[in-house]
């Protein structure tokens, strides 16, 4: 596909200005959503994650069993939505959460950078769906959008949606800390849409700007226009930097006043986080809790 050419058919982007001034907007709104009812729901759809250079077999098996002890410790509420863990662990967290309905997520593709070869993101993915993974998270190719090679870099998503068939939820990750500009994101926000993702991803956790409400505003713009073009709804999820649940309340705050409350499930939105999901406990039950 053309995807360069497949942009024209969508409105343009907004301005930096004009997402400034909807995110100030926004802000204020999100104070409304300040209560343990939107904590419950953003812990609910959290992909509770572990990605550091000191993971192990180990380490990885008693994050997992955490999660997995709060169905019993706490069945009034809604576990996390998921695990997320690198390729190699994906096995290790499946024989830790069998027997329960927690999900598996893994990165993939050469995360984080993306930079190997397609034929090596193919593999990895294949892998980790192999292994169990439910979801994957992959990058799209930063480098390939800062220098207009669109079609590459949506090309190379189209490629590795389709060898995963329809069972794995995907979830595109755009970087945008990177990408910076407004035009930048909502370009690659409708690239990913286009190449078929199920989620667009605003960040690694793996450079010094992540997830921001300025991506955000951008990325949940685009949904919407994709939506309005094609019916097909894909869902939207922040991650990187988001620890408190005041953050977790902006973010679900944007989703609703742009996508409205149908995108608020689990299916169309997540949150990739490690400390926001003992945080959220914790403004849940009113004190400080650290159970994952």
């Amino acid at each position: 596909m053309e995807y360069k050419v497949k942009l024209q058919d969508f409105a343009p982007a907004l301005t930096d200005a004009e997402v400034a001034t909807e995110v100030a907007r926004i802000k204020e709104a999100s104070v409304r959503n300040h209560r343990k009812e939107v904590y419950a729901f953003a812990l609910s759809a959290v992909d509770l994650t572990t990605l550091t250079c000191n993971d192990s077999v180990e380490s990885v098996t008693a994050f997992a069993k955490r999660a997995v002890d709060f169905y019993t410790q706490y069945p009034d509420l809604a576990n996390v939505a998921s695990i997320c863990v690198y390729p190699s662990f994906v096995e290790t967290v499946g024989l830790a959460v069998d027997g329960s309905p927690m999900r598996i997520t893994s990165v993939a593709a050469g995360f984080p950078a993306s930079q190997t070869f397609l034929e090596v993101k193919m593999l990895e993915v294949a892998m980790a769906i192999e292994n169990g993974a439910d979801e994957v998270d992959i990058v799209m190719n930063v480098g390939k959008v800062l220098t207009g090679n669109y079609d590459e870099a949506a090309n190379e998503v189209e490629v590795i949606k389709a060898e995963m068939g329809d069972d794995t939820i995907l979830k595109v990750i755009l970087e945008t800390g990177a990408l910076k500009s407004s035009q930048l994101i909502h370009d690659a926000s409708l690239l990913a849409m286009l190449a078929g993702t199920d989620f667009i991803k605003t960040s690694t956790g793996k450079i010094d700007v992540a997830a921001t409400p300025e991506a955000a505003v951008v990325m949940c713009r685009a949904i919407k226009l994709f939506y309005e073009k094609t019916g097909i709804k894909v869902g939207f999820k922040a991650a990187g930097g988001v620890r408190t649940p005041e953050d977790a309340a902006l973010y679900y705050t944007i989703v609703e006043e742009i996508l409205g409350e149908e995108w608020l499930t689990t299916d169309l939105f997540r949150i990739g986080a490690s400390s926001a999901a003992n945080n959220l406990l914790s403004g849940i039950l009113g004190k400080e809790v650290k159970h994952f």
